[in-house]
């Protein structure tokens, strides 16, 4: 099989963490993100071969014509990372509909329609990996109130992309893991 992954979000945080660490390990990459200049930028730093295209992810046109594009140009794809997400957090008494409707459809739809795209080419090379990832200290959690979110951590700080993407490629190279929810969070849910 070939080490075909597409990396949605991978031109920043989570994302372009785990792209670095595959590209060094020998996977050809299509970096994804909705600002291609963006994605060109990131898949260009990683050096060798790798592609970057524009999608948005809560569009399900965009996200097959990705597939596509990128079936076309790189080969099946057979390790997907979801790490697009946007941030809107706020109280919910001054958050504004179309900005809790926009997370909904990037962070969760946009990762059901990559999902189901992926799966379709893995269900006929009979296998495949995907990881959907949450978020540690990146651009997108700027804003956060860090110094009390870190006093609830037990290890006392935010996690960082590169510790994320570890465990990203751990569970796409881990060929009898499946189905399963790995916690990387500095010991916060023992607290919880």
């Amino acid at each position: 099989m070939d080490k075909v992954c597409a990396i949605f979000g991978g031109s920043r945080g989570i994302g372009r963490a785990v792209a670095q660490l595959m590209a060094r390990k020998g996977y050809r990459l299509a970096i994804i993100a909705r600002n291609l200049e963006g994605a060109k930028a990131a898949a260009g730093a990683l050096g060798g071969d790798h592609l970057a295209f524009s999608c948005d992810v809560a569009k399900e046109h965009d996200v097959q014509n990705t597939f596509e594009e990128m079936e076309k140009h790189l080969g099946r794809v057979n390790f997907l990372v979801n790490a697009a997400g946007i941030n809107r957090d706020s109280l919910l008494v001054r958050t504004k509909t179309e900005d809790m409707v926009s997370q909904l459809h990037t962070n969760l739809l946009g990762s059901m329609l990559t999902c189901k795209a992926a799966m379709r080419a893995m269900i006929q090379q009979q296998g495949g990996s995907i990881v959907n990832v949450g978020f540690v200290h990146t651009d997108m959690t700027k804003d956060l109130k860090e110094e009390h979110l870190k006093k609830k951590i037990p290890l006392g700080r935010f996690g960082e992309t590169i510790e994320v993407a570890h465990a990203v490629v751990f569970l796409l190279e881990s060929p009898y893991v499946t189905g399963h929810v790995l916690v990387v969070d500095g010991g916060l849910q023992l607290i919880l």
